[in-house]
């Protein structure tokens, strides 16, 4: 990531189960100008002495007691957002500066997503039945069968994520449309100035095809009465965003759509509390949506009796759709870029907003 030697830093990193090794390899090659401190926490709390020598902390949600964290430069998340921490006095009551691994997360999501599009579209599980039985039937595919190109798919927060679901979309022949919380009207505006994968997302932002904004319900009824096929959610949560999604909104949504043999397609990898799940479950069996791919719930893990299991065309995923081997690597590039910045006292990548909730 760079030339200049990196400032003798203490770097902690805490993993929560037993770390692979090849992930370790990764951090002591990263970090070798560092001392480095790997502690896998197992779900106990980790020792005070071990936060105290540490002057740089990545971890997923292990935070140190404010006494204890009076060295510490940086902290580090190895997830996108930050509202299962957002309470901790860490975030609450010092000003230490928290970075998390957002860019990272595109690409994964971005397969998932279209996978999960396909599955549905090209009735992939009609397939996979027919050929654990031993079955040659074309006429159980024709139903619905149907491809992307000429569909509409509208993103619900236009951040790294949803910048290279963008990118993939537009390679299937899709058009997209882009709606943030506030307005992009000038070319530098849309620009995506967080950490981005090489080669992925939309750096510029020029692929939308449009460009809604708004903070307000009543603009997003707009954004969901253009006529789209699929909506994309890749929102934070906030207090804003919680059941943003309900009743109403979905029936915006259905009624608009241009394809009515086809009814819009809803994905969300964001968080569950976004969308109104009852109304989901409800707006799925009546045919207001003609499905929904999601691989986050309301709540964590789903309890078996939940009525989503068996909502009409869902297909759900166990908040999986980020991991890969690339993902602690890629993380780890955000850090090792952090503490050059450090070193040379520029300004860090990827920095929470205190009181912002992202």
């Amino acid at each position: 990531m760079g030339d200049a030697p990196l400032s003798p830093e203490h770097v902690l990193v805490i993993f929560y189960p037993t770390m692979p090794e090849e992930v370790k390899e990764v951090i002591l090659q990263k970090f070798s100008h560092a001392e480095v401190t790997i502690y896998e926490s197992q779900g106990t709390p980790v020792p005070s002495e071990v936060y105290q020598k540490a002057t740089v902390l990545a971890t997923f949600s292990d935070l140190p007691d404010l006494k204890d964290s009076k060295n510490l430069k940086l902290i580090h998340t190895f997830s996108a957002g930050v509202d299962h921490i957002l309470q901790n006095p860490i975030l609450q009551e010092t000003d230490i500066p928290i970075t998390t691994s957002s860019g990272i997360h595109g690409p994964p999501i971005a397969e998932w997503t279209v996978m999960n599009w396909l599955v549905s579209s090209r009735r992939y599980a009609k397939g996979y039945e027919a050929q654990k039985s031993h079955v040659w039937d074309k006429a159980a595919y024709r139903p619905g069968l149907h491809d992307q190109v000429g569909k509409k798919v509208g993103i619900l927060g236009y951040g790294s994520i949803g910048r290279q679901i963008a990118r993939v979309s537009q390679a299937l022949g899709m058009t997209v449309h882009a709606y943030t919380a506030t307005p992009r009207p000038t070319p530098e505006s849309r620009r995506d100035n967080g950490y981005i994968v090489p080669g992925t997302g939309d750096p510029d932002g020029s692929i939308p095809a449009s460009w809604h904004h708004g903070a307000d319900r009543e603009s997003l009824r707009s954004f969901l009465a253009t006529g789209l096929d699929h909506l994309v959610v890749s929102l934070p949560l906030t207090p804003q965003t919680n059941r943003l999604l309900g009743a109403e909104e979905f029936t915006i949504l259905s009624d608009h759509s241009q394809h009515h043999s086809s009814k819009p397609y809803v994905t969300n990898i964001s968080r569950g509390r976004v969308i109104d799940q009852k109304a989901l479950v409800d707006a799925l069996n009546s045919g207001v949506l003609s499905g929904a791919a999601l691989d986050v719930t309301d709540p964590e893990p789903l309890p078996k009796d939940d009525p989503l299991w068996e909502a009409a065309n869902v297909q759900i995923s166990p908040h999986v759709s980020a991991l890969g081997v690339e993902y602690f690597p890629r993380s780890l590039d955000i850090l090792e870029l952090n503490l050059e910045r450090i070193a040379r006292g520029g300004p860090l990548i990827n920095s929470y907003t205190r009181g912002k909730g992202y």
